[in-house]
């Protein structure tokens, strides 16, 4: 799912766009322009729901171009496969079971009655984020500029500290303003210039959902944010602007269809349970003194799907611990979906938030730059491992995490890039 992704089909559009500094100041002119020497800039792009094997359907030239220069691979995402949950691991290197994003729907034993989505204002609450500090915020404190465009996190401020440069989230913000707009803060002096920038683009996941990924709308979508990022190293390389640019995605995406889909609330009374998600797995309490009958009838193996009690999950899942997770987790077949409700339409054809070792939830990465070791084509690594790799580009040094430095480090071309 999306950063706020049904936005789009009518919802209201709860934060406008605003710019957190100062207008972008202009390339500068003159002889003293061109005799500018700049250091490299570190740009973490995210590709929302770009399967690791859309890079092989001909469409992304730009991005293939990249992996050329650089390094590709498809990446295990942490679980649950949802876009919150592994858009924060990717910035602070934490599983989500210990960075406390554990889905786009939450809620917190703290918060009786206050429900987390990616699309209310308790998105943008501090309370939500401050188990795990992202990396722009560990950047500022080392004294490294930082700007965020609209990655899913960056809006809640860290007491009195927040990227320098920084957007909220509209849906009417096209990637190409997007990307300008990242491109404005690198055009600006030295003094005012990030030196590290997360860039959001999630048109590939919308099309995903709406019409499936083999969708002929999903490979335009695909196709136009590879223009995007060709658009971004062209302009890069116009200003003469060195950059390691690493572009992920935060999961895949699978096929879905109206005739498998589990009625949850046909196997248990609606009424003695309490859902906070549903689709590819569910989120659910039971009512008070109808636990011993949703467990009956839930727990185990079942048509299409498994139902565990919290913490007793698979441990590979490495989820389970955090407070904010239901007392009872059922998760769907591959391609299958859990509701409890009646489905209005149109229907999603494409989603995620299965099992993380399904090849169709394997995510992107791509990396290349003046830090960047040509490598070829890596073999799959957890998202977990970069942050410690992206925090060593730009010179950072990384917060205790569950990331292993070790596994991205052959990438790493010494005395360049910012690694260090």
């Amino acid at each position: 799912m999306s950063f706020f992704p049904r936005l789009r089909r009518g919802a209201l559009v709860f934060l406008a766009l605003a710019l957190a500094a100062c207008a972008a100041t202009p390339p500068p002119s003159g002889a003293g322009a061109t005799a500018e020497r700049r250091e490299p800039v570190t740009i973490l792009v995210s590709i929302d729901g770009f399967r690791a094997d859309y890079l092989d359907r001909g469409l992304t030239p730009n991005l293939n171009a990249l992996a050329a220069r650089g390094a590709r691979a498809a990446m295990r995402p942490s679980f649950p496969t949802k876009t919150f949950p592994n858009h924060y691991t990717l910035v602070t290197g934490l599983r989500p079971d210990r960075h406390g994003v554990v889905d786009n729907n939450m809620e917190d034993p703290r918060k009786p009655g206050v429900l987390f989505k990616i699309s209310n204002a308790e998105a943008i609450n501090p309370f939500w984020w401050d188990a795990a500090e992202p990396l722009w915020i560990t950047a500022e404190r080392q004294g490294i500029r930082t700007g965020t465009s609209l990655w899913p996190g960056a809006e809640a401020p860290w007491g009195t500290t927040r990227p320098a440069s920084w957007i909220r989230y509209d849906e009417h913000i096209t990637s190409r303003q997007r990307v300008d707009t990242v491109l404005d803060w690198i055009r600006r002096p030295a003094a005012n210039r990030p030196r590290f920038v997360t860039l959001y683009l999630e048109t590939v996941d919308t099309a995903g959902h709406d019409f499936g990924p083999e969708g002929r709308e999903t490979n335009e979508a695909v196709r136009e944010v590879d223009g995007e990022i060709g658009y971004l190293v062209a302009q890069l390389q116009a200003m003469r602007q060195p950059a390691n640019l690493v572009v992920v995605s935060d999961h895949g995406m699978e096929a879905t269809a109206p005739e498998r889909v589990v009625r949850i609330d046909r196997l248990v009374d609606a009424a003695a349970i309490h859902v906070v998600s549903d689709g590819p797995f569910m989120t659910l309490a039971a009512a008070p003194g109808h636990e011993a009958q949703v467990e009956a009838k839930l727990l185990g193996r079942r048509d299409h799907f498994q139902c565990w009690r919290k913490g007793e999950l698979p441990a590979r899942f490495a989820y389970g611990r955090n407070p904010r997770i239901l007392p009872i987790f059922c998760l769907a077949d591959h391609g299958w979906l859990l509701y409890a409700r009646d489905l209005k339409p149109p229907f999603d054809l494409g989603n995620h938030g299965y099992d993380n070792e399904d090849p169709d939830m394997r995510a992107l990465f791509v990396a290349a730059g003046p830090g960047v070791a040509k490598a070829g084509t890596l073999p799959l690594f957890d998202n977990v491992d970069v942050y410690p790799f992206v925090a060593r580009l730009i010179g950072v040094a990384p917060r205790a995490s569950d990331g292993d430095a070790a596994t991205l480090q052959p990438l790493l071309r010494q005395g360049s890039g910012g690694a260090r």
